[in-house]
C-alpha cells in the first residue's frame, strides 16, 4: 500500500515536467520507502531500474548490462560491458532525445565495490547525460556514504554538515530528498481500520517507517503484533536497531549504548557520557552522527535555542527505536531464550507503557497543530512550535507545558495540556493552563487547548467552552486521514 509522500512526489514530477537532464539524490535509512517512492513516481514513465547488490563489481556491472539491454529491447545481447563508462555511454546514445527515468537503486553497494564509480558517473554526466533527457534517481540507505560521497557533504562535530567541493559529484544534483519516516497522520493511512485511540498506541510503538507498518497484521491485536514483531527472536524488529547501526557506523556497540542510556533517562550530554563510560569530549561526534541519522534529537524549551540552552536535552527521535530501547533491549537475553512472550506480557501490562504512549501523544498533538496551522484552521498563524520545561519563576519549582505554539509578531500563543488517561479533572487542567501563561511574557493573547484520549462529557465540554478552551481528542487528531 502506497500512502503519503505527496510533497516528494510533487517535487519529483516538477523536475520531470521541466525536462532535460536531472539528477535526484534520494536517501534515508533502510526500510523507509525510498524504492517504493521512486517506483511510484516512475510508474507511468519510461523506466530503467537497476538495484545494486552487496556483491562483486563485475557481478553488479553484468546485471546492469542486462538491464540496459532489456530496456533497449535487444534480443541478441553481446555480453556485459567491459566498464561502467562503456555502459553509461551506451545508455546515453540509446536514449537520444527521449525522456527516461534511470533509477540506480542502492548506489552505495556498487560504489563501495568500485572506488572509481563515482568519478565515472561524474564524467558520464558532464560529457554524455547532461545533453539528454535522462532523469537519474540515485538512492541509498547508507546515509553517511550518500551525504559524504554523493552529496559532497560530510558530518562535522555537533551534527552540522560542511560542504565538500572536492567530491566528484558535488554540484551535479538538481535536487535531493532525505526521506524520513511517515508522519503520524500519513502512517495511520496504512492502518485504515484501526480506532484512533489504538492508532496513537500503534504510532508510539511502531512509528512511521512504512516497512514496519506493512508487517502489522490487521487480524491481530496491538499486543499480539508487538509480541510477534519485537519479543520473538525471529521477529522482524527484534534486532532492527542493531542491524541499522551496523550498517551505518563503525562502532555500533557504543552508539547503541548511547541510545540505551537516553532511553533509560539520561538526557544530558554529561550524564549520557558517564553512564556509557566514554570521554565527554567525544560526545559531540557521537551525538552528531546519531542526529544526522535521524535517531536522536536535541531539543530545548520553547523559546530557547537547542545549541545554546542550558536546559537542552537529548531524546530518541523515532518511536519504534524508542520503544525497542525502552522495553525490548533490556530483556533481549530473555527473548533469546525463547521466553519472549513472558517479558512481553510484563511490558504490555506495566504502567510505564501508558507513560511511554503519553509522551508520543504529546508529539502527535504538536504535529497536529503544525498541520492545522498550514491549513489556516487556527485562530492565528503560529510559526514556532514546541514544549516548555524549567523552573517556574513565581512558584520556584520545576514545571512543564506540553504544547506551545506562538507567533512573536502578533504576540499570540497556544498553550496546551495533554492527558493520555481515561478520565481527567477538567477544572485542574483549566487552572493549570491559566496559571502557566506567565511563563511566556513575550505573548499577550493566549488560546488554551486540551488534548485528551477520549471526548469529554457534557459537563466537561461546557466548562471548557466557558473558559474558551478548545478540546481535541484522539478522534479529532485523526479526523482528516
Amino acid at each position: 500500500m502506497f500512502v503519503g509522500r505527496e510533497h516528494e512526489l510533487a517535487e519529483l514530477n516538477r523536475l520531470y515536467r521541466k525536462g532535460g537532464f536531472q539528477m535526484v539524490v534520494l536517501y534515508g535509512r533502510r526500510r523507509v520507502g525510498k524504492t517504493t517512492l521512486a517506483l511510484q513516481f516512475a510508474k507511468d514513465k519510461p523506466l530503467l531500474a537497476f538495484t545494486a547488490k552487496v556483491q562483486s563489481d563485475a557481478m553488479n556491472l553484468a546485471r546492469f548490462s542486462e538491464e540496459i539491454y532489456r530496456f533497449s529491447g535487444l534480443t541478441a545481447r553481446p555480453g556485459p560491458f567491459a566498464t561502467w563508462d562503456d555502459a553509461f555511454v551506451y545508455l546515453a546514445q540509446s536514449v537520444g532525445d527521449r525522456q527516461i527515468v534511470f533509477l540506480f537503486d542502492e548506489f552505495p553497494y556498487a560504489a563501495q565495490k568500485n572506488a572509481a564509480l563515482i568519478s565515472t558517473l561524474q564524467i558520464a554526466i558532464d560529457h554524455h547525460f547532461s545533453h539528454t533527457g535522462i532523469y537519474i534517481i540515485l538512492t541509498g540507505s547508507n546515509q553517511g556514504f550518500m551525504e559524504e560521497k554523493v552529496l559532497g557533504t560530510q558530518p562535522a562535530e555537533g551534527g552540522e554538515l560542511a560542504l565538500g567541493e572536492k567530491n566528484p559529484l558535488f554540484g551535479r544534483r538538481t535536487a535531493q530528498i532525505h526521506l524520513a519516516p511517515l508522519g503520524y497522520l500519513e502512517a495511520s493511512r496504512m492502518l485504515p481500520d484501526i480506532d484512533p485511540i489504538d492508532l496513537v498506541a500503534y504510532y508510539a510503538c511502531f512509528g512511521g517507517t512504512p516497512y514496519y507498518l506493512a508487517q502489522l497484521d490487521a487480524n491481530e491485536s496491538l499486543d499480539e503484533n508487538i509480541t510477534r514483531l519485537f519479543f520473538h527472536k525471529e521477529g522482524l524488529l527484534f534486532e532492527e536497531p542493531l542491524m541499522l547501526l551496523r550498517q551505518e557506523v563503525r562502532e555500533p556497540a557504543i552508539y547503541s549504548s548511547l541510545m540505551s542510556a537516553i532511553a533509560g533517562g539520561a538526557t544530558r550530554s554529561t550524564r549520557i557520557a558517564d553512564r556509557v563510560g566514554i570521554d565527554r569530549t567525544a560526545m559531540g561526534k557521537y551525538m552528531g552522527t546519531l542526529r544526522a541519522l535521524g535517531l536522536v534529537e536535541k531539543v530545548a524549551p520553547y523559546g530557547e535555542s537547542a545549541k545554546t540552552s542550558k536546559n537542552a536535552l537529548y531524546r530518541l527521535k523515532d518511536p519504534c527505536f524508542a520503544y525497542w530501547y525502552r522495553f525490548v533491549e533490556p530483556v533481549s537475553d530473555v527473548i533469546e531464550q525463547d521466553a519472549g512472550e513472558l517479558v512481553a506480557h510484563e511490558a504490555l501490562a506495566s504502567d510505564q507503557l501508558a507513560t511511554f504512549i503519553g509522551h508520543w501523544f504529546e508529539e502527535i498533538a504538536r504535529s497536529w497543530l503544525v498541520l492545522q496551522a498550514k491549513a489556516g484552521a487556527l485562530p492565528f498563524v503560529p510559526v514556532r512550535f514546541g514544549s516548555w520545561w524549567g523552573t517556574d519563576p513565581k512558584r520556584r519549582e520545576q514545571d512543564e507545558v506540553d504544547v506551545v505554539a506562538g507567533n512573536p509578531r502578533t504576540h499570540e500563543a497556544i498553550v496546551g495540556e495533554c492527558k493520555w488517561r481515561e478520565s481527567v479533572s477538567v477544572a485542574k487542567v483549566l487552572e493549570k493552563l491559566r496559571l502557566r501563561t506567565h511563563l511566556f511574557p513575550q505573548y499577550q493573547t493566549f488560546y488554551p487547548m486540551m488534548f485528551l484520549k477520549r471526548p469529554l462529557d457534557e459537563k466537561g465540554r461546557a466548562a471548557c467552552d466557558e473558559a474558551g478552551c478548545r478540546v481535541v481528542d484522539a478522534g479529532e487528531l485523526y479526523r482528516e486521514r
